[in-house]
């Protein structure tokens, strides 16, 4: 399972569109449907195209706050889109680090392996995973006092 599913992770080997981060898979996506070129936007953003172009697929950091409101302001996004868009950003750090000195040694377990293994997980396991999270995250804001 490994080598394949290592090509359709975010973080495993394979070609650029596994690499892709969240932010770089959508702004790819908002150029395609608008027939845009990659060369002009990174003009309009004061970019160069081979770093946009590494932006997309996820071999920088996440995009400045400067970056992502030119990037709202290329494509003529607002209100829920560019809420969406600003928060796919923020998720889009390919290299992170969790801290877990507050919290339980299966806590820190969990967060290890996850390191170690995301590269090894289908996009099946991937998907369940994040339901969890979700899950985890609508108790909490139902929660009053959370």
């Amino acid at each position: 399972m490994g080598a394949r599913a290592r090509s359709t992770c975010a973080s495993g080997g394979g070609g650029a569109p596994s690499r892709m981060t969240p932010f770089g898979e959508k702004v790819r996506q908002l150029r395609r449907e608008r027939g845009l070129l990659l060369k002009d936007m990174a003009a309009h953003l004061g970019v160069s195209s081979a770093y946009l172009s590494a932006l997309e697929r996820g071999e920088r950091g996440k995009p400045t706050w400067t970056l992502i409101q030119g990037t709202l302001q290329y494509f003529h996004i607002i209100w829920d889109e560019a809420d969406e868009l600003t928060r796919l950003a923020d998720m889009s750090e390919p290299r992170v680090k969790i801290d877990t000195s507050h919290a339980t040694p299966r806590a820190t377990l969990v967060a290890n392996r996850l390191a170690r293994e995301i590269g090894d997980l289908s996009d099946g396991e991937v998907e369940a995973l994040l339901a969890i999270l979700d899950e985890a995250q609508d108790r909490l804001r139902r929660t009053p006092g959370a």
